[in-house]
């Protein structure tokens, strides 16, 4: 069964945006790709909500930039997990899947 293609929410967005950062420094459209990537095409992260996610975590220090050459041979700013994200990390996959299970009780209450 295919799944519709998905707005993410805010919180999600924060939390997808950390995990994906594990695996290496990514300028924005290659988060939002990656994420898209890892979700089979279930996730669609639009610039709209991206950019300001990526400053709304900056400024909680959990992701740092820097401007850099992309692959393509442009400038592009390039987002990397500090260890206080790698910390944040680890509290917010704690509290989706507090979440997460509070929905599923729910949906399964008779």
């Amino acid at each position: 069964m295919q799944l519709p293609t998905t707005e993410v929410l805010r919180g999600t967005l924060d939390l997808l945006i950390l995990k994906t950062l594990t695996l290496e420094p990514m300028h924005g459209w290659g988060i939002s790709q990656r994420i898209q990537q890892f979700s089979k095409g279930a996730l669609d992260v639009n610039q709209g909500s991206l950019y300001p996610a990526l400053q709304r975590l900056e400024l909680k220090d959990w992701i740092e930039s820097e401007w850099q050459t992309s692959e393509h041979n442009r400038r592009a700013k390039y987002y990397r997990l500090t260890r206080k994200g790698r910390r944040a990390l680890d509290t917010e996959k704690d509290a989706w899947h507090h979440y997460v299970s509070a929905v599923e009780a729910v949906l399964g209450a008779t």
